[in-house]
């Protein structure tokens, strides 16, 4: 887990503690820390106390968006760090438009996929 400077910082509007997703999930807090640990999400130290936080976005009710875990694949592969993953995904694309975590809590996950794959060329 990194920690972030002010300007990705400022890029995620809201962010999740660990505790808050679990309790939206509907499961234990060592679940939450499983799916950071396995990359299906990704946390970041912030704040005062350091505490891991999620962008909120990345939750969409009662589960992880849709998409989200195979973009964050796809872009570990291209040799992003997680704080240029949350970088990109929250750097509004005019293209799609929005930002790409825009695209994928619109279940718009394919053309984000799309823009993933070709950082790699």
């Amino acid at each position: 887990m990194t920690e972030i400077d002010a300007k990705i910082d400022a890029l995620v509007p809201a962010w999740l503690t660990l505790p808050d997703i679990a309790e939206q999930l509907g499961v234990e807090v060592t679940r939450v820390r499983q799916l950071v640990k396995d990359g299906q999400l990704i946390a970041v130290r912030r704040g005062e106390n350091r505490a891991l936080h999620v962008p909120a976005a990345f939750i969409d009710g009662d589960k992880v968006v849709k998409g989200l875990s195979g973009t964050l694949t796809l872009l570990r592969d291209d040799g992003f760090t997680v704080e240029e993953m949350i970088e990109w995904l929250f750097t509004p694309d005019p293209t799609l438009p929005g930002t790409p975590a825009q695209a994928l809590s619109e279940n718009r996950g394919t053309e984000v996929k799309r823009r993933a794959q070709a950082l790699a060329v």
